[in-house]
């Protein structure tokens, strides 16, 4: 029943005073409950961090929690707002200590084209004084010269900007800091070695997202000794097999979740299913329209997932799906054949409890799509659809380490 406030018609009164005094506080556990609950119900970063900023002021209760959930997940873009930062999470005050402790994920840009861009020391102290810091997602970007900074270049001129290497200041800053799980590095500048300055730095990493200019092999012959469990690319070209040997080369026994959003060159992906096809569990590929493509998914049988975003797909991939395959997603046109996808859900050869369809523009009114509902319906099977490509991405992904 709702709850409305209205006049009333009774004449008694209470002080003020004892009705304040006799209102009970929350435990702190509901309190964090409800915060946390509000928090993860709001899609957009800076709606997110409104409700936070008024959950503060609510009073005393709730301003610790509000400030350290506020504090969890930063993004710093320049000089200005890491000086902000840095003020704020000041370990020589205990308010300072506390909120520097709270950030579990930080996303950096360094910008060499922005006035004011954040730098490469003011970034290595804004991570150090974070402790518990597991989630670090960084962008960089290259310089343009005088003149050639135009809005909305494509990615490849883009790239083409130079930028200049982490010194060895900001390294040593870096591996003082905390050990972070998971690292995100957005490369857009020509620069291809800052990616494995990174990787030397952090040797507790278990996932991987690295995008934009493919890196080079590193001069040192010892490879990368992490051993990862989640790995994502998505690089304007294929990186060597090299290098990619280099990387992965500690990971033969733990690598769970492969996502390449990008067509890897035949070479890549057959390296990919061979070194670590037995060990994945996730894979996603941005296309399977050809019998080599459709026969290294069939050498990943582990798989509990598999994604595709192609909306044509070579038949031959759902002949043989991987048996204890639990969740498919795959995209959907007006013309995009699922007779092979309705064959795999009617076969009951696998452990299918879930697909997922991408629709994209007139998927709607593809002929076999009423069919499917009803066979997934009859079988127990969970269908999802979505519009948004980055709601697609994300189900069934699970958390981030």
């Amino acid at each position: 029943m709702p709850l409305f406030f209205s006049s009333a018609t009774t004449t008694t009164t209470t002080p003020v005073q004892s009705i304040m005094s006799t209102v009970p506080h929350l435990p702190l556990e509901v309190v964090i409950n409800i915060l946390d609950e509000a928090y993860h119900a709001f899609d957009h970063p800076h709606t997110r961090a409104y409700f936070l900023k008024q959950a503060a002021l609510v009073c005393r209760d709730w301003s610790v929690p509000a400030q350290k959930l506020l504090f969890s997940a930063i993004s710093l873009a320049s000089q200005t707002s890491c000086v902000a930062f840095a003020a704020a999470v000041d370990r020589a005050t205990p308010r300072g200590r506390m909120l520097g402790d709270a950030v579990l994920r930080m996303r950096v840009v360094l910008d060499h084209n922005q006035p004011f861009g954040l730098s490469q020391h003011s970034f290595a102290h804004a991570v150090i004084a974070c402790p518990n810091l597991l989630d670090l997602n960084l962008a960089l970007y290259g310089c343009a010269s005088p003149g050639k900074d135009v809005v909305g270049l494509p990615d490849l001129l883009r790239m083409r900007r130079p930028a200049p290497s982490f010194d060895e200041t900001t390294l040593e800053l870096l591996r003082s800091g905390p050990s972070i799980r998971a690292l995100t590095f957005a490369n857009w500048s020509e620069n291809q070695t800052s990616v494995s300055q990174l990787l030397d730095v952090w040797p507790s990493l278990k996932a991987l997202t690295v995008s934009g200019t493919p890196p080079k092999l590193p001069g040192s012959t010892v490879p990368f000794s992490c051993a990862l469990e989640q790995l994502r690319m998505n690089f304007q070209t294929s990186p060597s097999v090299d290098f990619m040997k280099w990387l992965l080369h500690n990971s033969a026994a733990t690598l769970r979740v492969l996502e390449l959003e990008r067509e890897p060159s035949p070479e890549l992906l057959e390296y990919l299913v061979e070194a670590h096809g037995e060990t994945l569990r996730s894979l996603a590929l941005p296309a399977v329209t050809s019998h080599d493509h459709a026969q290294a998914v069939h050498k990943c049988m582990q798989l509990q997932e598999l994604r595709v975003e192609h909306a044509w797909a070579t038949p031959l991939l759902y002949k043989r799906l991987p048996t204890g395959l639990q969740h498919l997603a795959l995209a959907l046109d007006q013309d995009t054949a699922l007779q092979p996808v309705l064959d795999a859900v009617r076969s009951g050869s696998n452990a299918l409890q879930a697909v997922t369809l991408q629709v994209w523009e007139s998927g709607e009114q593809n002929p076999q799509l009423p069919v499917l509902k009803l066979l997934c319906a009859y079988r127990g099977i969970e269908l999802k659809m979505t519009k948004d490509i980055r709601v697609f991405r994300a189900i069934g992904r699970g958390d981030r380490i």
